[in-house]
């Protein structure tokens, strides 16, 4: 498996939460129940989204965006309308309950919307361990695609399922959910001008894009450069070069860092499993060397990180996840979105 995709296999979706609704302006509709990744798509008409402190974005027909929780956001008509933002979450009851239809399989197309109505389909995205939060960590607060491209397909058949009350319907759903956060998150990472995180580009180069392949399929063999250099068929310093140039970091370092976030997760998933079992898995058999590494990558011990679930953050994971040299600019915080719903 590529690095790409190794990093979507601690994410599908289960059980996710969907929502399709026709909205009449003015409305607005405010999400917070911290979803790690929500996707939104707008079927016909127009929106914006309002990010907690970010600029509103605008969206149109056919475009799709994935926010990044889990802070609360806000898919609004216009910026400053007057509508009373909906609260939307997990929980949300049935209009007839004094609540919200934001859940599975729910359809609020009601007759003639009228002009300027936007057509709306929400998931919420849900996102469990280590190897999901590399992925996450290389993701913009708000990524955004176009109407052209490989979401098309997907977006057709997320509108025809939500809309239906069908058996497997919730099955359907969750799998056309990964299938449309793929083609988004890849697309934007391809697009013209685009700045995709290292590890992403450098699968594109036929020595480097080899060896992380490599790395990924086989992460418990005992590599060294020597190795991986003959397996890509290139020599050992022209190997370690390029990794280093292209991923920000030497093979060895990257096999390290991805072993500890393959471990980071057995953790948790195996409880019955020894540290020692762990290390093996990962292809450590010194199980205090594994634990020295461990507690270097994610600053706590293996014993600690199972009983707590967390640690620190990578610190020195950036140049992995990000371009080197990419500043955050500061963000203007957006207008608020006040009113009442007509």
């Amino acid at each position: 498996m590529d690095a790409f995709g190794d990093l979507f296999r601690g994410m599908r979706a289960q059980g996710s939460l969907f929502g399709n609704t026709i909205l009449s302006p003015p409305w607005a509709l405010h999400f917070v129940d911290g979803a790690p990744l929500t996707l939104c798509t707008v079927i016909g008409g127009s929106g914006w989204i309002v990010p907690e402190h970010r600029p509103p974005e605008q969206l149109r027909a056919g475009e799709t965006v994935i926010v990044r929780g889990p802070a609360p956001f806000t898919f609004v008509d216009e910026v400053g309308t007057p509508a009373e933002p909906i609260t939307c979450g997990e929980h949300c009851a049935t209009p007839d309950q004094g609540g919200t239809r934001y859940r599975i399989g729910w359809n609020d197309a009601c007759g003639d919307p009228g002009e300027g109505a936007t057509t709306l389909i929400v998931g919420a995205y849900p996102v469990r361990g280590e190897i999901s939060r590399r992925l996450l960590d290389a993701l913009p607060v708000v990524l955004r695609v176009g109407s052209d491209g490989g979401t098309d397909a997907v977006r057709g058949h997320l509108a025809a399922e939500v809309a239906a009350d069908t058996p497997g319907q919730q099955v359907v759903l969750d799998r056309l959910l990964d299938w449309m956060l793929v083609c988004a998150v890849r697309e934007y990472f391809d697009r013209p001008g685009g700045e995709p995180p290292a590890w992403y580009a450098a699968q594109r180069d036929p020595v480097v894009g080899d060896a992380l392949r490599l790395l990924h399929a086989e992460p418990a063999a005992p590599w060294k450069v020597s190795s991986l250099a003959d397996r890509t068929g290139v020599s050992r310093s022209t190997l370690a070069k390029r990794f280093s140039d292209l991923v920000g970091e030497p093979p060895l370092t990257y096999l390290t860092r991805w072993r500890m976030t393959l471990a980071a997760d057995l953790l948790v998933e195996r409880e019955t499993s020894t540290v020692a079992e762990i290390a093996r898995a990962v292809g450590y058999t010194d199980a205090f060397a594994f634990s020295v590494a461990f507690k270097r990558i994610r600053g706590v011990s293996p014993s600690e990180f199972r009983r707590t679930g967390t640690g620190v953050p990578e610190r020195s994971a950036g140049p992995i996840l990000r371009p080197p040299g990419t500043v955050q600019p500061p963000v203007p915080a957006p207008p608020p979105v006040v009113g009442a719903r007509s």
